[in-house]
């Protein structure tokens, strides 16, 4: 909007302006949003590089023999490939907390993405298995495992946990501590959880990742789980941007995404805010009769 220069005497051409200036302020640019830094968080989401199930294909995922299924040779070049993007963008030095479905697809995708440069004597992230040499834990971000961002529940074998006391054995340096159980008593044989219930887990893991300090969080989980908790946003936004939010993933897909705390779900204080006027002195009132500005 332009302001028009018209003849006036006196404080009647500071209250024209300023009229004008007042439909400017109240006409943002539409769809931008301002949020403060300290209501916000990055997210890192990651579907899990290729595993010997998305090979089968869904008619085999019910068998036994794709029980908690591993990532295949072509899913460890997946991993390897998206490990050289983390570190060549600078990602592997801002990432303050890996967060890990408890799955062996995903934790082998999580350390060896994010995992350390060489294996020295440290607590290993991943100890040697699977024909694959151990990985370091040295110079790496936390990673801790959580139910709730497990893939759907039920039936499918390929997403049935082994026990915990077994995972730890394979990836000592993983905090398992927030699992209640060793044995996996969330998955049943002949039910499978509905498109509802995960989405509600997965709007529960978003929830539960306000509850951490961390800033900048990788989170390395599922298509399912990703797809049916993501659709839940980006209504207010614009089609296109919806769909950056929502598509599906592909394996070994990493998608950075800004999450906002417009409710007050936690109560975040910041560390970057100055408040100002340090040190202190009366100040000349502003041409807006507020001292403070």
């Amino acid at each position: 909007m332009k302001i028009k220069v018209i003849r006036c005497i006196g404080d009647k051409f500071v209250m024209q302006c300023r009229n004008h200036l007042s439909q400017i302020y109240m006409d943002p640019a539409p769809g931008v949003g301002l949020y403060p830094l300290h209501r916000c968080k990055t997210i890192h989401l990651v579907r899990h590089a290729q595993g010997f199930h998305n090979v089968a294909g869904v008619k085999d995922h019910r068998s036994p023999d794709f029980f908690d299924s591993q990532i295949t040779p072509l899913g460890w070049d997946q991993v390897n490939n998206l490990r050289k993007h983390v570190h060549s963008s600078g990602l592997s030095t801002s990432i303050e907390l890996v967060v890990v479905s408890p799955l062996l697809r995903t934790m082998q995708t999580a350390v060896g993405v994010f995992g350390g440069e060489s294996y020295v004597d440290v607590p290993p992230l991943m100890a040697e298995n699977t024909n694959r040499p151990p990985i370091s834990s040295l110079n790496s971000p936390p990673f801790v495992a959580m139910e709730l961002c497990r893939e759907r529940l039920g039936v499918n074998w390929c997403d049935k946990r082994r026990s915990i006391s077994e995972y730890m054995t394979l990836f000592p340096a993983i905090d398992f501590s927030l699992i209640e159980s060793d044995a996996d008593t969330l998955w049943e044989l002949d039910v499978r959880e509905t498109d509802e219930d995960l989405a509600k887990r997965g709007l529960n893991f978003m929830k539960w990742l306000w509850t951490r300090e961390e800033r900048e969080i990788a989170v390395v989980t599922h298509s399912a789980l990703l797809l049916h908790t993501l659709a839940a946003f980006g209504d207010d936004c614009h089609s296109c941007v919806k769909n950056e939010i929502c598509k599906p993933f592909n394996n070994c897909e990493l998608r950075p995404l800004v999450i906002v705390d417009r409710s007050m779900i936690a109560s975040t204080s910041t560390k970057t805010n100055y408040g100002g006027k340090l040190p202190r002195d009366t100040d000349a009132p502003s041409v807006d009769g507020d001292d403070k500005n």
